[in-house]
């Protein structure tokens, strides 16, 4: 039987006799782990170049699922700008801005993610987005829906690159559940 004196650089002045299979072992571990850490979602790296992390998934609040797979679409049920603890309310030309607006839409963005992780596991198996339906809690004066959308939109853009570009409509709607200022709704080709 061979053995091999080895030195772990971990445990300074410890040496040990290792078996050349175990050791063989011992390496074949090593390369594993480092390329478990080394192998990372290229949409999670993008979140994290952005410094953004994606928030908790919370389950309906009705007779509804969060998401349909239908082929190779993902349909996401409308997501609300729910922050750490509370949602961000408010109707555009009333009494939230445009600027805050397009943050919740980002956020809802954020919680579309989310829920394709929860579903599907693995955010690289998004080929695309193929459209995204983004409703305003507006007055009926509200001209600037797509700027508000823009939020949902640029931020979509900016994790997936080309990939990323999509269809788009966005409504002024008299009240959104909760009091929300904005929903995005988001299908993703699997």
């Amino acid at each position: 039987m061979y053995y091999k004196l080895i030195y772990l650089k971990k445990h300074k002045h410890h040496f040990i006799l290792v078996n050349k299979k175990i050791l063989n072992f011992i390496k074949l571990c090593l390369v594993f782990q480092y390329y478990i850490v080394h192998i990372v979602s290229k949409v999670l790296q993008k979140l994290n170049e952005l410094n953004i992390q994606l928030p908790y998934v919370s389950s309906p609040v009705a007779n509804y699922i969060s998401s349909n797979k239908s082929g190779n679409l993902l349909y996401l049920s409308g997501q609300l700008p729910k922050n750490e603890s509370s949602f961000i309310c408010g109707k555009l030309g009333e009494n939230i801005s445009i600027e805050d607006a397009q943050k919740a839409a980002e956020l809802c963005t954020l919680h579309a993610f989310a829920q394709v992780k929860k579903e599907i596991g693995d955010l690289d198996l998004i080929k695309k987005c193929v459209k995204i339906n983004v409703f305003i809690n507006a007055t009926p004066d509200f001209k600037e829906h797509p700027m508000v959308a823009n939020g949902a939109s640029d931020l979509m853009v900016k994790i997936l690159g080309e990939n990323g570009k999509h269809a788009r409509s966005a409504f002024g709607v008299s009240s959104l559940p909760f009091g929300a200022c904005v929903e995005v709704e988001v299908i993703f080709e699997i």
